[in-house]
């Protein structure tokens, strides 16, 4: 029998803030530049370049969270029959946070003990454990802590299945999650379905990201006999820099066996090359065999081990994540739609794609399982796994007879951004993904006038641009919204010039000069913006940074008022060193505090203290909790 339930989930949780106000012209993350294109064969090469996102809108940015852990009710949904306990979080992208093994107990994935927002997303926000769905474009997805709408429907043998489903706004693609748990298996299905509603070819991301606990015996299975490695370091090329593709042997590199997560010093990613005629799978099992397996149907054909490493920077950056991290911390075993997390797939005009994935525990004899015989390790776990991937494309088949079904029970409420692109479009979607007029809320609501050519102008901050309503922002009936509006309409379309123009017109308001400053580099720009919204501490951060190339007696003036925020003392410290105060700087660092918003691969927190010792003439070695860099030093 399968139970689906409605409860609470209560976590020590930071706070997730406010957006960003200020538009994101770009994208703060790095796009992962591959340094050996030329090399790597013509398929691999074309998906790379192509459909790169350069900026997260209409989404803004989320960047307003801090370190301070409170206990916080998370509404979460359970399906459980008497072999599986599957926790889901609806309101922070429908994350698959718990799956627990009944007869054993044993939690099949890595739980995090805390919800700890941490810069490695899109819009900057993100946080690690369990299985999080990454839909749109390389990088965690946009929605990753934003809900999703969640239904009871009724499955095909007459069990509930739970929906989740949400419209993916850089791309304007429905996103379906159907987790189905019958009541005599041992593993969790997951049907996930992309719509494409719009007349016109898109770019095509997915990646399921496996959380799961690592020890020393840990090791990871799956059939492949090499990888494409991409590191955060050279690529053992002497005199390499950046970061290469490079296919290498499994399970042996660099002097170690690549399938056993903490052997790694450095933080690396593996993407395993599919072996002809397997089944897609992986698994990371423990010392004794048992472990978590994850399969699915053809479409989802990439695999990828990613490790933190255990050099310094790597285990920081794990309690970064996960503040009073206990054990081994956690390994990333993934599955994808293309080999790489690098590429881009072309999903046709009115096409949907659809799979099925399976989560469930795998026992493998563990003599096979850690053979030094790689090929007898490998295949003994496909041997172990042969029920569910013999059923696999059956399971998917009787999916499918209810992946158009009509929610029976609304469960929980997502955004009403679907809607309102409904209502813009026209565009047919599932009945099974409906996106009722109701959902819109009054931030949504407030766009709706600009479909009768008007946007009416408030004094209220500008949210994120709707970009691919460009063309009605420019017909509409002109106020300073609407010019600030197609400014940034234009900017994500490449017209830099007309952009400019645009926020010209937009006269004497923060959010125009700010846009203005980003994109001439005038200081002035950026002054008459903080002038007018002196405590927007990403304004201020913005402003300073640009100060700093051009005037570091005009950063000193606009950090002389500033609120207080880790950011900004980043700053304070940076401007003592630019003016030759290195103690300052030391006092500030001294001090200790935390910088929430620290991104994956940065270090600027050692670097400042390497470049404040320098100048001291002292040699004191920095703080662990300044260390994130992703070598292994």
């Amino acid at each position: 029998m399968t139970i689906l339930s409605a409860q609470d989930l209560v976590l020590p949780a930071a706070a997730l803030g406010a957006e960003n106000p200020l538009a994101p012209l770009s994208s703060r993350q790095e796009l992962h530049q591959v340094q050996n294109l030329d090399d790597l064969p013509a398929d691999l090469r074309e998906n790379i370049g192509y459909g790169r996102l350069h900026s997260p809108l209409p989404c803004l940015n989320q960047d307003g969270y801090d370190r301070d852990l409170t206990d916080r009710t998370f509404p979460a949904l359970v399906l459980e029959n008497d072999h599986l306990r599957a926790t889901v979080l609806p309101g922070v992208g429908g994350r698959l946070y718990s799956l627990v093994h009944t007869a054993s107990g044993a939690e099949l994935l890595y739980r995090n003990p805390v919800f700890q927002p941490a810069n490695l997303a899109l819009r900057n926000a993100w946080w690690a454990g369990g299985v999080e769905w990454n839909v749109g474009s390389t990088g965690h997805w946009t929605g990753t802590c934003e809900p999703m709408h969640a239904a009871r429907v009724d499955g095909p043998d007459g069990t509930p299945v739970l929906r989740l489903w949400e419209l993916e706004r850089t791309r304007n693609l429905v996103t379906q999650l159907d987790f189905w748990l019958p009541g005599d298996s041992e593993f969790l299905y997951v049907g996930v379905r992309l719509q494409n509603p719009s007349d016109a070819e898109i770019p095509a991301y997915w990646w399921s990201n496996i959380a799961v606990e690592q020890s020393p015996s840990t090791r990871v299975l799956v059939p492949a006999d090499q990888a494409w490695r991409f590191g955060y370091a050279g690529s053992g090329r002497p005199g390499a820099t950046g970061r290469y593709l490079d296919l290498v042997g499994v399970p042996e590199f660099e002097g170690i066996d690549l399938t056993y997560p903490m052997r790694h010093r450095r933080a690396v990613d593996f993407f395993f090359e599919p072996l002809a005629g397997e089944r897609p799978w992986i698994a990371s099992v423990d010392a004794d065999g048992h472990g978590l397996a994850q399969a699915s149907t053809e479409r989802l054909q990439g695999r990828k081990l990613f490790v933190w490493g255990e050099g310094a920077g790597g285990r920081r950056w794990q309690e970064w994540l996960s503040p009073g991290l206990r054990g081994h911390g956690y390994a990333e075993i993934q599955a994808g739609l293309a080999r790489t997390q690098l590429e881009h797939l072309k999903l046709p005009a009115a096409t949907n794609w659809h799979w099925l994935e399976a989560y469930g525990r795998v026992s493998v004899d563990p003599a096979a399982a850690h053979a030094d015989d790689w090929t007898a390790a490998r295949t003994a776990g496909a041997q172990s796994l042969r029920p569910v991937l013999d059923q696999l494309r059956d399971r998917e088949q009787e999916w499918l007879t209810v992946a158009d079904a009509v929610p029976a029970e609304q469960l929980a409420v997502g955004s009403g951004w679907g809607a309102l692109e409904l209502a813009r479009t026209g565009w047919t979607v599932s009945a099974g993904t409906p996106f009722a007029e109701d959902t819109m809320t009054a931030r949504e609501r407030a766009w709706l006038p600009l479909l009768d050519g008007r946007l009416p102008a408030a004094d209220a901050v500008p949210d994120g641009t709707l970009v691919s309503w460009r063309e009605l922002l420019e017909k509409a009936a002109e106020n300073w919204l609407v010019w600030y509006h197609r400014g940034v309409a234009r900017h994500h379309a490449g017209d830099t010039d007309g952009a400019a123009a645009a926020w010209l017109e937009a006269g004497d308001n923060p959010w125009a000069l700010r846009n203005l400053g980003l994109v001439t580099g005038d200081l002035a720009y950026y002054e008459r913006a903080v002038a007018l919204a002196p405590d927007l501490v990403e304004l201020v951060v913005e402003a300073v940074e640009v100060a700093m190339a051009v005037d570091v007696d005009r950063a000193g003036y606009l950090l002389a008022n500033c609120p207080d925020d880790p950011r900004i003392r980043l700053l304070r410290i940076r401007h003592a060193l630019r003016t030759g105060d290195p103690r300052t700087a030391h006092e500030l660092l001294a001090d200790g505090f935390q910088l929430p918003t620290v991104r994956e691969g940065a270090n600027p927190l050692a670097d400042l203290w390497v470049e404040t010792e320098e100048a001291l003439g002292t040699n004191r070695p920095v703080p662990p909790r300044y260390q994130f860099g992703m070598g292994g030093h």
